[in-house]
């Protein structure tokens, strides 16, 4: 099974390949809690960009471990792309995939404002 998102212009298109998840994690870091992300964070060869290199632009922050991916469209952040113990990660926006039910998610709370 697999499911997909997007950016809010549909220049960046995505596809993940596993079940949607059924948790995602709040963080209360500075980014984090200004954009209202909701989280899920996949290993990187289930994710496959689809469509939007071109209109993807990068921004880090802190200690530039996240390269934080946004459309230069439209503003919108669908992934993340970084690294947890040496396996690169996608972080999915969770809020970028509209079949997901955000309101059926269990959310982990997680203190990011703290590192």
């Amino acid at each position: 099974m697999a499911y997909s998102g997007s950016c809010h212009c549909g220049a960046v298109t995505f596809t993940v390949e596993g079940d949607p998840p059924a948790g995602a994690m709040s963080c209360n870091c500075s980014h984090c809690r200004r954009k209202g992300f909701l989280l899920s964070f996949v290993p990187a060869e289930q994710f496959r960009l689809d469509s939007g290199e071109d209109s993807l632009v990068t921004y880090t922050f802190n200690k530039h471990a996240i390269a934080h991916r946004f459309c230069k469209t439209c503003g919108a952040q669908p992934f993340a792309e970084g690294e947890n113990g040496g396996v690169k990660m996608r972080g999915i926006n969770l809020r970028c995939v509209p079949d997901i039910d955000l309101d059926a998610l269990t959310i982990q709370q997680v203190d990011g404002a703290s590192h």
